[in-house]
């Protein structure tokens, strides 16, 4: 006689259907020492809500006839989230986050706002997920389910690709230290400037603008890329060294 989920939150509420033989007209299902609540009944199956309860318990259904061999059923405390890898993230999804906490071990979803993913468990305090697509920018909430219940309270925010509009000025010398205004769109989570590949200090000003002290390169043309939480954006030779004179 299978016992399906064999497990669910200590709060109650799970739906478990018990199937077998001469189950008809039950009167009652134990859940250890507590009744549950019976919403369907046939001669092979029996759908009941598990009441409250903790540890493991024998599940027994009562009809007319007697009462069943037990089977065993697995309460699990609720899940609690700690903390997330990663606060923001592409429009597109795709990126990788892991979420901290405990009693995270039977998580079977992870929902960014309306939209879910299932997770990969690592152990009882750690789940990595691949975050879905979103339609739009904008912070969600992030919501774990687990047998034991389903708990949110983390937010994470979906980030517009960025775009690089002007470069001023566009040249500088191969030294480097030239102090370069970038302007574009979704520039406030910038994470780093390269100048053909290279690290630049920078600074962002706004989400339309951020400062930047060219790092030293060589002559010639350089791309220029911008690197946010929504993405890159890349300004082929965007930048232009130009070597000092020599005498």
């Amino acid at each position: 006689m299978p016992i399906t989920p064999n497990q669910g939150a200590t709060s109650g509420g799970t739906l478990v259907t018990i199937t077998g033989t001469n189950l008809g007209g039950a009167t009652a299902v134990h859940f250890g020492p507590n009744l549950g609540t019976i919403t369907g009944n046939t001669p092979t199956q029996v759908t009941v809500i598990s009441p409250a309860g903790s540890g493991v318990v024998d599940t027994t259904v009562t009809t007319v006839g007697g009462t069943s061999n037990p089977l065993r059923f697995y309460y699990v405390q609720p899940p609690y989230k700690a903390g997330i890898s990663s606060s923001a993230g592409p429009v597109a999804g795709g990126n990788t986050v892991t979420l901290s906490g405990v009693n995270l071990s039977g998580a079977t979803a992870v929902a960014f706002g309306a939209n879910s993913a299932t997770p990969t468990v690592v152990n009882d305090g750690s789940l990595d997920v691949a975050v879905p697509a979103a339609a739009v920018a904008g912070p969600v909430s992030v919501t774990v389910t687990t047998p034991g219940g389903t708990v949110d309270g983390l937010t994470y925010n979906y980030v517009d690709s960025p775009t690089v509009a002007t470069i001023s000025p566009t040249s500088g010398t191969t030294a480097g230290g030239t102090v370069v205004s970038i302007t574009g769109t979704s520039l406030s989570t910038t994470t780093s400037v390269t100048f053909g590949g290279t690290p630049a200090n920078f600074g962002v000003i706004s989400d339309t603008e951020i400062s930047v002290r060219t790092p030293p390169g060589t002559a010639g043309a350089a791309d220029v890329t911008v690197t946010t939480a929504g993405g890159s954006a890349t300004a082929v030779a965007g930048f232009t060294y130009v070597s000092g004179p020599e005498i």
